[in-house]
């Protein structure tokens, strides 16, 4: 089995981590245990969401959050971590008030539909005023001139989203060539194509999850966009030394070698209950097999940092999270220290 390659120093300096993965492979579970990992240690972190599923709060055991960034946890050696689930509408409304001054008018804008109207003319809106969200976070700084976030993480939409859902903005920016929407545009551009964001992709060791990241690495970089780190999620132990796994993938277990082996250690069990543990062994071995190959296809198709993370046996609470948190920063998760706004 190749060993994971852990979180290089080079990804310390980003400041928006964004978290994309198949569906079904707990990229936001990781990047709940990425935001507590960040901010271990005194540090202060805020956890984005964009889909509307409420999956944070669900995570964290907390009634649904409202549009607005509200404290959610606190991380090993008195870091923080808040969280933010972003509304395009609610997005919109703030952006009329800043940059229009329009007040009562955008929320009877809202009631009129005129919100749902907007973002349905020009799909690629929505997705600006989200990442625009995002962007205002990382880029805000307190009255010393510190950002206010050492880190932000993203719970951005599945790989098969993400590229267009990042990258959107460029089209939006080349659509209104000037005024706030360009403007607003432009700057998120900046942020997501910049040294300040990386993408980390969640996996699993399987077919599927795993043609999907190399795929979607390959189009982030096509797009300029910086790819992170390869995370591989419900990573389960290996009980067969690496030599015994062939043979037993293809049958070859011997039982009686099995009931010998028992018996000498005190333990007689019934022939019925041997057969399964052969059975079981067999497909130990088999799935072994499977999750080296496609870890195999990782480590030649990916030339990405690479995390692991055990598989969760009694599933996902709150306790999970902090147990992930501290494997994550056991493989050198870690955000540099920020001072002031050109940190």
């Amino acid at each position: 089995m190749v060993t994971p390659t852990g979180w290089p120093a080079a990804l310390s300096g980003a400041r928006l981590h964004v978290v994309t993965g198949k569906g079904g492979t707990g990229k936001s579970t990781v990047a709940a245990a990425l935001a507590l990992a960040l901010a271990t240690g005194g540090k202060r972190t805020l956890l984005v969401e964009v889909e509307g599923r409420q999956g944070i709060a669900q995570l964290f055991d907390s009634p649904p959050l409202p549009y607005e960034e509200r404290k959610i946890a606190v991380a090993p050696g008195g870091g923080e971590v808040r969280a933010l689930a972003v509304d395009a509408e609610a997005a919109l409304l703030e952006y009329f008030e800043l940059f229009y001054r329009l007040g009562m008018a955008g929320r009877t804008l809202r009631r009129m539909g005129a919100i749902e109207f907007a973002t349905t003319l020009a799909p690629g809106l929505r997705d600006v005023l989200l990442t625009g969200k995002v962007k205002e976070c990382v880029n805000r700084t307190g009255p010393d001139g510190r950002p206010a976030y050492d880190a932000v993480v993203l719970d951005a939409p599945p790989t098969g989203r993400v590229v267009s859902f990042l990258d959107v903005t460029k089209a939006m920016a080349d659509l209104a060539r000037s005024g706030p929407i360009h403007t607003q545009a432009e700057g998120v551009v900046q942020v997501l194509h910049s040294g300040l964001t990386a993408i980390h992709l969640v996996t699993l060791l399987e077919e599927l999850p795993v043609t999907e990241t190399l795929e979607t690495v390959d189009e982030l970089v096509a797009a300029d966009l910086r790819p992170g780190a390869v995370i591989v999620n419900r990573v389960r132990p290996r009980w067969l030394p690496d030599r015994s796994v062939a043979a037993a993938a293809s049958g070859r277990v011997d039982a009686e070698r099995i009931r010998a082996g028992l018996s000498g250690a005190g333990v007689d069990l019934p022939p019925d209950v041997i057969d399964g543990l052969v059975a079981e062994t067999v497909e130990h071995a088999v799935r072994v097999n499977s999750e080296s190959a496609a870890l195999q296809r990782l480590s030649e198709g990916a030339d990405r940092p690479r995390l692991e993370l055990p598989q969760l046996v009694d599933g996902v609470d709150l306790g999970s999270l902090y147990d992930l948190a501290a494997a994550l920063v056991e493989q050198g998760v870690a955000v540099r220290a920020l001072s002031g706004a050109g940190a």
